[in-house]
């Protein structure tokens, strides 16, 4: 698998042929842990023990960044910024920033869901105390290791500090709410606020360096053991963002910092109304003006911190769905063209070929399809899309109308798991699949990572819900809903030996094992 590198292209674009691999995709914050959440910890390096076991070379999760409404990690407030939820506590300790008294857990950290309500006040606390303890015991050499980590990631930290400070300064109100100077970014005004809030700005530094030096730490460490990390990657931003108060010039806003049209999809077979998403749309005229720099800058630092990434999205750079902000639904919105090509072309001339993964579900257009062709990115093939449609076997989510060029999955994230799926599913998706795979429907969602390990697909991937054959009590996202989504978790008693045996196997018998 080529990574990008810093040559230039010119006009011509290398596409990029994907190793055939296979992997499991499961979020950070669903490992184990005793803390009320998964982190970068010992059970972090644990997993990437259990896949290289398992004869898996690719770990799949959601997005790093700071969790947003609803707990989301697809509204961060940074598109740079790491989750520092995420840090791991005991290598604070380690440090000498906690003590063991700070690592007991308290009441309300469950080992099978995250309760982000308990789980957030406690892991802030700590963080909390290990950069005080931090500023004043600190080493020499842990001071130049935060100060080079500073000015390294300045374009962004700067701005991201200071709009975390600020944001709790005047208590998580959208930024276009604050004091006008400061909502408006008056340079005296920022000058005064980084002097007033200089000790909040250093613990957001602070916890930000520790992010960064531990995911620094378990990707050598996956690597080690030739596992590839899979990162995810939002299209759109949310609006109450350091990047959009920064740079709101590359946002449609009106002069107060409110957006004109926000994002979303159209009214489908799914929805009536569409789906509202609430995200400012970009101004592209802007970003191409000045060479995609910001986006260039944005995919840069996500391949510093992983391997591939999925896109989410991916047609809103061939056309967006534009909603007037003061509509309820999506219904009044229409589709607008967006730079598409002229903007990988900018991203592959400055960082090389790109290893991208491109999620192309819904009602994708001929001139999506070949916007994803051009570059070489592969799309999304979902096995629970695939039955029960009188087409002819004509559904490009069966297998055999796969392309190498493609990522498989039995269900996603945003999917039920494929029991819960299997229990509710009409018969005439039961009878098509024990028809087509030639089972009983009996281990279904086995059936269905043998079904996505043997397709041509070059990479598949399988939930590790699925891994487990859990029910639709454990899914870990519901579209469309605003609560009770993204805590789930497994503990290490559900994994058998015999759940690494048989990936290990078909890795074998379907040439997906790590050469």
């Amino acid at each position: 698998m080529t990574t990008p590198n810093n040559g230039n292209l010119g006009g011509n674009i290398t596409a990029m042929r994907f190793p055939r691999r296979s992997g499991v995709l499961l979020h950070i914050t669903s490992l184990p842990g005793p803390h009320g959440s998964g982190d970068l910890g010992p059970d972090a390096y644990h997993f990437v023990d259990w896949l290289q076991a398992s004869g898996q070379s690719l770990w799949q999760f959601l997005p790093l960044g700071n969790l947003g409404v609803g707990y989301s990690p697809y509204m961060s407030s940074s598109a740079f910024a790491g989750n520092v939820l995420l840090i791991d506590l005991a290598e604070l300790q380690q440090r000498g920033w906690l003590g063991a008294d700070d690592l007991a857990p308290t009441d309300g950290l469950h080992g099978a869901q995250v309760n982000f309500e308990r789980v957030i006040p406690f892991r802030m606390e700590r963080l909390q105390r290990a950069a005080q303890r931090f500023a004043a015991s600190a080493t020499p050499q842990e001071r130049a290791d935060l100060a080079a980590f500073r000015a390294a990631h300045a374009q962004w930290l700067d701005d991201y500090a200071l709009f975390m400070a600020l944001s709790e300064h005047f208590e998580d109100r959208l930024w276009s709410d604050w004091d006008a100077p400061l909502a408006q970014r008056q340079p005296a005004a920022l000058l005064q606020a980084r002097a007033e809030h200089a000790e909040r700005i250093d613990f957001w530094t602070f916890a930000q360096w520790c992010f960064f030096r531990q995911w620094g730490a378990l990707r050598a460490y996956a690597h080690s053991r030739r596992v590839k990390l899979v990162g995810d990657m939002p299209i759109f931003i949310s609006l109450n963002s350091a990047d959009v108060w920064a740079r709101p010039d590359l946002f449609q806003l009106d002069a107060a910092g409110r957006p004109t049209v926000v994002t979303g999809v159209p009214p489908d077979y799914f929805s009536a109304t569409g789906q509202r998403w609430g995200n400012p749309h970009y101004r592209w005229a802007a970003h191409e003006a000045e060479g995609f720099a910001w986006w260039i800058a944005r995919l840069r630092a996500t391949f510093s911190l992983v391997d591939l990434v999925r896109i989410d999205h991916f047609r809103g750079f061939e056309s967006c769905w534009e909603i007037p902000a003061d509509a309820p639904t999506a219904i009044g919105g229409k589709w607008v063209a967006a730079p598409g090509a002229a903007l990988f072309d900018a991203v592959s001339r400055a960082l090389g070929p790109l290893p991208i993964i491109a999620e192309d579900l819904g009602v994708i257009t001929p001139e999506v399809t070949a916007l994803r062709q051009r570059f070489g990115f592969p799309g999304m093939r979902i096995l629970q899309f695939a039955w029960g449609q009188d087409d002819g076997g004509k559904n490009a989510y069966l297998p055999h109308n796969h392309t190498h060029d493609s990522v498989v999955y039995p269900g996603t994230h945003d999917n039920d798991t494929t029991v819960g799926w299997w229990a509710s599913a009409p018969e005439t998706v039961r009878h098509h699949v024990r028809d087509y795979l030639a089972c009983d429907g009996g281990d279904i969602a086995w059936t269905l990572i043998r079904a996505a390990s043997a397709s041509v697909a070059d990479i598949a991937l399988f939930a590790m819900q699925d891994v487990l054959r859990l029910d639709s009590s454990q899914r870990m996202n519901t579209p469309g809903t605003a609560q009770g989504n993204w805590g789930w978790r497994f503990t290490w008693d559900q994994v058998q030996p015999g759940h690494a045996a048989a990936l290990a196997h078909f890795g074998q018998l379907y040439n997906r094992h790590p050469n």
